[in-house]
């Protein structure tokens, strides 16, 4: 097939040939950078917490009226063991906050006292001697707290616990050697000493500003008591979750009434705390490829008019070449050709565009570099569909019989 005749054409239909080759540059270039934010939000989305998620439940649990400190630890201490003694229950704990919860309290990390500048962020998470078998931890180094060291403490408070137990990429951070236990770290209160190390524990936000610390996080053996509530974790064995659930509430509220748990989200099971963390991640996702598809859809669209249109232009010259011999298969190349010169020219400047466009992200939105096998994935996509799309019309075209040529005359 003769390139040149094909060019000669094009250049008779200019304003056409450009828009077509403009869409299809616009089109990959957003959907390359669409398709790359999907890739990323779905990873973020099913990023590991570390926990026994499919056995874990919350429940928020808030006092009426002002108790003071020591009593509303006292009630804390003993709604968990109402929890305990249900039917199907493994293990309870107590804690500030829970992976994917969205809010908490997040504090640096020194390796001095008088360091000006933090070593790492971390999340803070307060806890007892339960804390770690409930969630499904993995102790990878040292022990765990014992019942003797586990204090309780209000916001007033300053956070200085003699122990605690770091994540394995909080340990790595302060101490690359791999020798993070029994060394001394220094919290926002004073110093302080490793005593374990688990493997993993997924921080409570999972916002991109926490991402630097996203498994970085302190347990401190202490059991926040506050007259606004606690959390209260609950492990259940395999299958068991629903019933301990509905009977959780109730244990409560019969041991002690003067409480709220609020009916709509004071008892979460992890199913819904993570369908909430990536809510919008979620939806960001569904969003990037409803436009994908909706403009892959309107570029096949507009391959097939043009096409379409220009066949119905040139049914004389094509009658005319099949009255010269060509056959319905050169016919056919020769659109199939026509195409892919457009689609070419669109995708070049298309991957300068995409390029382009993800800087600019980049820059704004603190996203990562495209990657390249998006770009070529993008090209390849949009190579096929012009051929797809063009397949029906250079059917048709290749079917203009040669009198086609003598009934136009």
């Amino acid at each position: 097939m003769q390139i040149k005749p094909i060019l000669s054409a094009l250049r008779r239909h200019k304003a056409g040939t450009f828009l077509i080759a403009l869409q299809i540059a616009l089109t990959l270039a957003i959907v390359c950078n669409a398709l790359f934010i999907i890739h990323q939000r779905v990873a973020h989305l099913s990023e590991p917490t570390g926990i026994d998620e499919p056995n874990l439940f919350v429940i928020q649990n808030e006092w009426v009226g002002t108790p003071g400190t020591d009593r509303v630890d006292a009630m804390i201490r003993e709604d968990l063991q109402v929890l305990r003694q249900l039917p199907g229950v493994q293990d309870v704990t107590t804690s500030n906050s829970y992976p994917l919860r969205g809010g908490g309290w997040d504090d640096g990390i020194k390796l001095k006292p008088d360091q000006l500048q933090d070593t790492s962020g971390a999340t803070i998470y307060f806890a007892d001697e339960h804390f770690i078998d409930t969630l499904g931890l993995k102790l990878i180094a040292g022990r765990n707290f014992r019942a003797d060291e586990i204090g309780h403490m209000d916001m007033r408070y300053k956070l200085a616990p003699p122990t605690v137990v770091v994540t394995k990429a909080l340990a790595d951070k302060l101490f690359p050697a791999g020798d993070a236990v029994g060394k001394t770290i220094y919290l926002i209160g004073g110093p302080t000493t490793i005593v374990g190390e688990v493997e993993l524990l997924q921080a409570q936000s999972v916002e991109r500003w926490a991402s630097d610390f996203a498994y970085r996080s302190v347990i401190i053996p202490e059991r926040l008591s506050m007259t606004l509530g606690s959390f209260y974790i609950v492990r259940t064995r395999p299958g068991q979750q629903e019933a301990v659930m509905r009977a959780a509430g109730k244990a409560l509220f019969a041991h002690n009434p003067r409480r709220v748990i609020n009916d709509e989200d004071g008892v979460l099971s992890f199913h819904d705390v993570r369908s909430r963390a990536y809510e919008s991640d979620r939806g960001i996702a569904i969003l990037m490829g409803v436009i994908s598809v909706v403009l892959l859809a309107v570029t096949a669209a507009g391959i097939v008019g043009l096409t379409s249109f220009w066949v119905g232009q040139r049914r004389r010259q094509i009658g005319v070449r099949r009255a010269l011999g060509a056959t319905r298969r050169d016919i056919l190349k020769y659109f199939m050709t026509e195409n892919l010169l457009i689609s070419c020219a669109g995708v070049l400047a298309g991957t300068v565009l995409a390029i382009a466009m993800n800087l600019w992200m980049v820059t704004r939105f603190e996203m990562h570099r495209l990657s390249l096998a998006y770009l070529i994935g993008g090209v390849v996509i949009l190579l096929l569909l012009g051929q797809g799309a063009v397949f029906a019309p250079a059917l048709r075209a290749s079917r203009v019989p040669p009198v086609e040529a003598t009934r136009s005359v």
